[in-house]
């Protein structure tokens, strides 16, 4: 293949941060109308190259040619004028801004915004709302219409489908197959690799900073690709078939979490569900069928219109995260930078949330303190090497850090929304370990997941959510991607296995 032929050419791209590596020496050549996957490890690079192909860092050494001419970008803006547009793994709208002055700030006409965003998002959106206001999926549906509407020569795709459930993801899918119809490329990343081999031409495996293979992806496989990624060995510690979660300890007394005909009044309609002490129970549903309203109602963002919640045989009147948190129910919410205080170290992020309630506040106890952030980094593997800011940290040891704090600060319910969304296989694997060592202590873990593969490897039942309510109660270790799709589809029927709640 002649350089002519390359829509993007990158030579020898190297950036460190401080005394953290991030890259070493990439090499990363995408053809006219390809999509091209990049994958890897958390902390192997990904995003970091993104960042440097879309104008956002300056490499430390190396070349990058577009359209076989040189290039080194000044800012976004200048990439965006070569024909390179990304959507980065957090959305890259302004959360106090409307809709349609996020659009100005990039200068995106607005009507061709319009018609890209009906091809993705057929209910569309209101240019006046705040983006704040919306959910992850959308605000991730928007910013690739935003993207498309510039018509670039390449998409940069980061992670885009981590946080969408299926039916968005497929649209996803299509618009990219488009793009590729047109002569476009598209740079794509996923720690979903199914996704990878259904849907990309070829796949480039980034370990440790440097590029390790790059081959056709009809002639790879998913061992093929893990075992790229993480090392032989690391790879066969996480064959799926030995992580099935087996069935929950039986733990006497009574339920961990209760909810009863719990309704908001718009979204959430007469849900009614038990967790058991010990138990992983999955909720999963295509997007807006109620599952943010219902995790904003348990941890007390969000008022209750009717029904009841019982933690831990106390009824819970929620109207402020606080009053869940004395109650037992913790959050990890899907966005990450909710959680966390970017600018401030590991430890504290780990620490703050034991100082969560007034009675602990006072002298502290620092090498109390100390020891039970060391455990908590210890129990998650957490990499500590960027640990001044935990914004220098990877995609997946800042979710870490998120379920972390929680280890220190205590709780009886976790609540974690889409917990794996962007991680890698092996941090997967360790982040379902421990709901599984949670479980086993007594510990209860609600999770939603838009991943159907890891119900049954995290979870012990699943509960399916369609319009507001659950529509099915399936046992993990036999749900079916079938079985589960006809259900968040609304056609349940006869695949309910019990009556919810």
């Amino acid at each position: 293949m002649t350089a002519s032929e390359h829509v993007l050419r990158a030579r020898g791209v190297a950036k460190r941060f401080g005394p953290v590596v991030a890259l070493r020496s990439v090499d990363l050549a995408v053809a006219a109308g390809e999509i091209h996957a990049l994958v890897g490890a958390n902390g192997a690079g990904k995003s970091t190259l993104v960042k440097i192909l879309s104008g956002v860092l300056r490499p430390d050494g190396g070349t990058v040619e577009v359209a076989g001419r040189p290039v080194r970008f000044r800012s976004p803006g200048h990439a965006r004028a070569n024909g390179l547009a990304p959507v980065f793994q957090d959305p890259a709208f302004v959360p106090d801004l409307t809709v349609a002055e996020n659009l100005r700030l990039t200068g995106t006409d607005a009507t061709a915004f319009r018609r890209r965003l009906a091809e993705l998002a057929p209910g569309g959106v209101d240019l006046r709302e705040q983006a704040g206001a919306l959910p992850l999926p959308l605000l991730r549906m928007l910013d690739l219409a935003r993207v498309l509407a510039h018509d670039p020569s390449l998409l940069l795709l980061d992670e885009i489908t981590a946080a969408l459930p299926t039916d968005y993801a497929d649209r996803v899918f299509e618009a990219i197959r488009n793009a590729r119809a047109e002569g476009r490329s598209v740079l794509f990343i996923s720690h979903r690799l199914l996704e990878v081999q259904e849907v990309c031409d070829r796949v480039t495996v980034l370990r440790d900073g440097r590029n390790v293979d790059t081959q056709r992806t009809a002639d790879s496989s998913e061992r093929h690709i893990v075992a790229a990624m993480l090392g032989e060995r690391a790879a066969l510690a996480v064959e799926e078939p030995r992580r099935v979660a087996a069935a929950p300890r039986t733990h006497t007394g009574e339920p961990a979490l209760e909810v009863r005909g719990l309704s908001d009044g718009h979204r959430v309609r007469d849900v009614s569900f038990t967790v058991a002490p010990g138990e992983v129970l999955g909720i999963t549903g295509l997007e807006g069928q109620g599952q943010d309203e219902l995790f904003a109602i348990l941890a007390g963002d969000r008022r209750a219109a009717q029904g009841e919640i019982v933690a831990g045989g106390r009824r819970l009147v929620a109207r402020h995260p606080s009053a869940a948190i004395r109650h037992g129910l913790a959050l990890v919410p899907s966005d990450r930078w909710q959680a966390l205080l970017p600018q401030r170290p590991v430890r504290e992020n780990l620490a703050i949330a034991h100082y969560s309630s007034p009675r602990r506040w006072g002298w502290i106890n620092a090498e109390r303190e100390r020891r039970q952030v060391a455990d908590a980094i210890r129990r998650l593997s957490i990499d500590t090497r960027a640990q001044a800011q935990a914004k220098r940290l990877s995609g997946g040891n800042q979710q870490k850090l998120a379920i972390g704090r929680w280890l220190v600060g205590g709780f009886t319910t976790l609540l974690c929304f889409d917990p794996t969304r962007g991680i890698d296989v092996g941090t997967k694997h360790q982040i379902y370990d421990l709901f599984h060592e949670l479980a086993d202590a007594g510990k209860s873990v609600l999770m939603f997941t838009s991943e159907l593969r890891e119900i049954p490897l995290a979870c012990h039942r699943v509960l399916v959510l369609y319009d507001g309510r659950i529509v099915a109660e399936l046992d993990a270790a036999g749900a079916d991607e079938a079985a589960v799709l006809s259900a968040a589809h609304g056609l349940a029927g006869t695949l309910t296995e019990a009556e919810p709640g």
